[in-house]
């Protein structure tokens, strides 16, 4: 449902996602990326190199010359912009569908999940 709504902007529901938090956090190695997203390195390096690609991230090199750390270009920003209103309404979508009790219990398992995929 998310990536069917956020394709009307041209992007994928994991690149929309490391957008956001990279623009949340301002800037982050690849490292704090894997751990926060529960993500494989092969998956986040892939989708790292689309976004950098499309324009949407910087990357500079970092503490030591194996770091590497990015950020969100202006261009991204206008990226998040755009894709935010689609993120939103296959949200409103799900939650509708969902019903309030069900979408709240869908929340904690899926905080639930991460969790367990982030300790294993």
């Amino acid at each position: 449902m998310y990536d069917q709504e956020l394709r009307k902007a041209d992007i994928e529901i994991t690149q929309f996602g490391l957008l956001t938090a990279l623009g949340t956090v301002g800037e982050a190695n690849q490292k704090a990326l894997s751990a926060g997203f529960a993500m494989d390195s092969t998956t986040l390096t892939r989708t790292l190199a689309l976004l950098r690609k499309q324009g949407w991230i910087h990357v500079k090199p970092g503490k030591d010359r194996r770091e590497r750390v990015f950020r969100v270009t202006e261009a991204g920003k206008r990226q998040i912009a755009a894709a935010q209103p689609h993120w939103e309404a296959a949200e409103r979508h799900l939650r509708e569908t969902l019903g309030s009790s069900a979408w709240k219990q869908m929340q904690t398992t899926v905080a639930q999940v991460t969790n367990a995929a982030t300790e294993a």
